[in-house]
């Protein structure tokens, strides 16, 4: 209450008068109910319904974090509220907690969770998906969320739809095989219209408490690369665009926040831009300072002329840039790819040289591009929870960009 105040005298405005107006703000509310015990008040209180309130004020509470909606100009030239879709720099993946290589315990998950909640500038996003352990991570998000007494209005949840549990009734499950471990469940993929509200149905049953706000296609990408042909491959696009309509139907209903795509072939995110109103798109091993092709940045610009925000994910390649032998999820050996270590250790060696670790470098590198708002980190181990979060608020000399493209690192 001090802040808000504070605001309303730096604007000249009475506190009960930016009260009301904030009512009017939303189109839905056409009336306010207002009473008085002393007659003295009546009029004051009629008059407040139609005070001025400076725009400016609005922007300030929302600098300040003291309102969570977006202030925006309509074209009628009146001011209306707007669920903010702003994203935070960081996005917390989730995938461990679906026990991705290896399984967690319960605490150690909670840890994770507890970890991004308290790190946060801002409202916590939680990255997941019906395929991440076939629902055992929306599962195990929920119920840290839940145990560690998180509000729902406090978190966001994004969920990848286009996989649903099934029984499993193999010693594995039957989706990226090796990958999982200890799974109750399969998953099987439905990306359709139908399909993909059931997706959504069955996410948020498992999420408990919770639900998911930010919603999006499963890896469409390899859904079309399966094609056996050219008439299954333009089958498989209607599919994908029937499930985006009904998801387009959840946001235009108000059941969710935003829609949006992840792809690694970005040529797929490309497509779906054409025929699809998104809010964002996620990347995925595509802008890496080894990896960012003329095309790659060029769909960067289009998708920030449409106002869509850009998450970059798998910004290390893998793990390769940090020194894995995975790039881009696949092995790698100095004898079979000697150019790929040959320019990481060119990289590493330009880093040392300025200072800067190579995590910092590879998260910065995303934020040269003013398309990209967002990364999407995530790890198995709560200690360095922290420490990604730091990752995206590091300071990168300039000359080191300088070097790296002298040497012909980047282009």
């Amino acid at each position: 209450r001090d802040e808000f105040h504070a605001v309303c005298t730096k604007h000249g405005a009475r506190p009960a008068e930016v009260c009301v107006q904030f009512s009017f703000l939303f189109d839905a509310i056409v009336s306010i109910a207002l009473s008085s015990s002393k007659p003295s008040r009546v009029k004051g209180n009629i008059e407040l319904a139609n005070a001025k309130v400076p725009d400016a004020l609005w922007t300030d509470l929302k600098a300040k974090g003291l309102i969570k909606v977006d202030i925006e100009r309509a074209a009628d030239g009146q001011m209306v509220a707007k669920l903010s879709k702003a994203l935070p720099k960081v996005v917390f993946g989730t995938s461990s907690l679906g026990n991705l290589f290896v399984e967690l315990d319960a605490a150690t998950k909670q840890e994770l969770v507890s970890e991004a909640v308290n790190g946060a500038s801002g409202t916590p996003v939680f990255d997941s998906a019906g395929k991440y352990g076939a629902g055992l991570a929306l599962e195990s998000l929920g119920e840290a969320l839940k145990a560690l007494k998180v509000s729902p209005a406090d978190v966001l949840i994004s969920n990848k739809l286009g996989w649903k549990r099934a029984p499993l009734t193999t010693p594995e499950p039957t989706f990226e095989p090796g990958a999982w471990v200890n799974l109750k469940h399969d998953a099987v993929q439905d990306i359709s219209y139908d399909g993909i509200l059931e997706c959504y149905e069955e996410g948020n049953a498992l999420l408990g408490d919770y639900s998911s706000q930010i919603v999006s296609v499963h890896d469409p990408d390899e859904y079309l690369k399966a094609a056996k042909d050219e008439a299954d491959l333009k089958k498989r696009k209607q599919d994908v665009l029937d499930a985006y309509r009904a998801l387009i139907e959840l946001r235009d209903a108000g059941k969710v926040q935003s829609v949006g795509v992840g792809a690694k072939d970005v040529t797929v995110i490309d497509f779906i831009s054409d025929h699809v109103k998104l809010d964002w798109a996620m990347f995925a091993c595509s802008i890496t300072p080894y990896t960012h092709e003329t095309s790659t940045i060029s769909l960067l610009a289009k998708l920030k002329a449409q106002g869509v925000d850009v998450i970059n994910s798998a910004v290390f390649n893998a793990g390769f840039l940090l020194g894995s032998d995975n790039f881009d999820y696949k092995k790698v050996a100095r004898d079979t790819h000697p150019e790929l270590f040959q320019w990481r250790d060119e990289f590493h060696a330009v880093c040392a040289k300025h200072g800067a670790r190579p995590a910092e470098v590879c998260v910065q590198f995303s934020f040269l591009f003013d398309a990209i708002v967002s990364i999407a980190l995530s790890s198995s181990k709560p200690s360095r929870v922290k420490g990604n979060i730091e990752l995206a608020n590091a300071k990168v000399p300039d000359a080191l960009w300088t070097d790296l493209k002298a040497k012909g690192l980047i282009s």
